[in-house]
């Protein structure tokens, strides 16, 4: 087993133990990227220079003793929607093309305060609009287990990063699945927290009310130790909730004895591939062996999940955007005839089709005569599905389904049909305007050889629900290889 297939954890141990120096493990993952990215293209910006200096810096206080963290020294990428300081932050868009903040978001200071190296910047749709992590401007990225198709999104350069070993973990943000479904479609674990959980003070905002940063790592237990040490209240968001509990590494134990686990008909039902099926319910196999109760029962509202979320992120969507144009900083047209055409051209120009789409439904929506008819009712939406979670968790302390419908599909499938790609979405964009923690593991591959993942999801600030069940269903994988 090589330096590079060391999960974060055993990595921290390694270089806690002196038997790896983090110049070591850094230097091993640069030159990974080297050879790898050129192929992969999971970076948008990948910051040698700087990864190198704090790698030193780090060392200096771990021989100190000053870092004592399972994470120090461990290399990470950040997905290229959270501002770093000094480091270019693009959203994979052209009007932040050029785009260096002047601060840091809270849940990557929280990782620099653990001593955490950061590699660079990873690809992703533009904007976080997108299944696939085609719509970016610096173009697409390749799935690690084979080239020719996607590795989702919209945090698939984070997620193909971690499975092309590229990095040792990584952060994504998940506004409807962008956390989940590349995770599945790359064969690694990722987490989205609580809504609220982690800051998203710094995040480059999406869907405001449905954004959620969370970790992206080889297994369980890199995932629970991660998101301790990204969580925290924070004053600067508004939607920050003080937690009295985040110890979730506590949760890592093989025991889902007595748990009772639900399954929805309604996630089994048409549009599910066979192959993905079947490795959801050998997972709830597993689980039942290991003592758990297992049923299935009747979720509702599933068909209504993605046209509210749909009306609710472009809302949100052509509200956060409209930032965006041409005056402080970002792409500005070269050519324009006074303050209107600037506008007009710096957006024509900067934005591509994808956000521009959302943008238009957005403004739709919300505007007079329709806000009524569209966006209102797809709040009342909202607030029945949450309804109908709340129901099942009374009876149920996890949920188990699939994390997307199918596997990867090939590159140029999915845009050439937008509908077809939002469809994409439908197990993962519940938890989001439920604002519920939800979790993907891998759970095999198909016959084409592509990862399935499959998802459990917990009750509002029940990660240590669904990390107990990854947890024993990542032991019941391993005993049986």
């Amino acid at each position: 087993m090589g330096l590079l297939d060391l999960t974060a954890v055993e990595l921290g141990k390694k270089i806690k133990a002196g038997e790896v120096s983090v110049l070591e493990a850094t230097k091993a993952a640069l030159d990974q990227i080297k050879e790898k990215d050129d192929l992969y293209n999971c970076y948008v910006t990948v910051d040698e220079e700087g990864a190198l200096k704090q790698a030193e810096e780090v060392q200096k206080k771990i021989d100190a003793g000053e870092l004592t963290g399972p994470l120090a020294g461990v290399p990470v990428a950040i997905k290229d929607n959270m501002c770093t300081r000094g480091l270019l932050t693009t959203c994979s868009s052209k009007i932040l093309g050029n785009f260096v903040p002047t601060y840091t978001a809270e849940a990557v200071l929280n990782l620099e305060k653990a001593g955490a190296v950061i590699l660079g910047k990873t690809n992703m749709d533009e904007f976080a609009m997108g299944s696939t992590t085609e719509t970016s401007y610096y173009g697409v990225t390749r799935n690690p287990h084979n080239p020719d198709h996607v590795p989702g999104g919209s945090s698939g350069g984070s997620c193909a990063a971690v499975a092309a070993n590229e990095c040792f973990y990584a952060l994504g943000s998940d506004t409807g699945g962008s956390i989940r479904q590349p995770s599945s479609f790359c064969g690694v674990t990722g987490i989205k927290p609580t809504y609220g959980t982690v800051s998203r003070y710094g995040l480059i905002a999406y869907g405001s009310s449905l954004d959620q940063i969370g970790p992206v790592a080889k297994d369980v237990t890199d995932c629970a130790v991660i998101l301790e040490t990204i969580a925290s209240h924070d004053k600067k968001d508004s939607t920050s909730v003080a937690r009295e509990d985040l110890d979730f590494t506590s949760a890592l134990v093989d025991d889902v004895k007595g748990m009772r686990i639900g399954i929805p008909r309604d996630y089994l039902g048409e549009g599910l591939d066979s192959e993905v099926k079947a490795a959801v319910l050998d997972a709830a196999k597993k689980l039942e062996a290991k003592g758990a109760i297992v049923e299935e029962f009747d979720l509702s509202l599933v068909e209504y999940a993605i046209p509210a979320y749909y009306v609710i992120a472009s809302a949100e969507a052509s509200s956060n955007l409209s930032r965006f144009d041409g005056v402080k900083y970002g792409y500005r047209a070269k050519e324009y005839d006074g303050l209107h055409s600037m506008y007009k051209k710096s957006r024509s120009e900067g934005f591509g089709a994808e956000v521009k789409r959302r943008i238009m439904l957005g403004s739709f929506v919300l505007s007079s005569g329709y806000y009524d008819a569209y966006y209102l009712k797809a709040l009342r939406t909202k607030a029945l599905i949450k309804q109908a979670f709340d129901r099942a968790f009374e009876k149920y302390d996890v949920i188990l389904g699939p994390a997307a419908p199918t596997t990867a599909p090939k590159l140029g499938e999915s845009l050439s049909d937008p509908l077809k790609m939002y469809l994409g979405d439908i197990y993962t964009i519940s938890v989001n305007l439920a604002g519920l923690p939800g979790m993907s593991v891998p759970a095999g591959e198909d016959s084409k050889g592509l990862p399935i993942g499959v998802q459990f999801i917990g009750d509002c600030f029940k990660e240590k629900n669904i990390i107990r069940a990854g947890y024993a269903f990542e032991c019941s994988r391993k005993e049986t290889e």
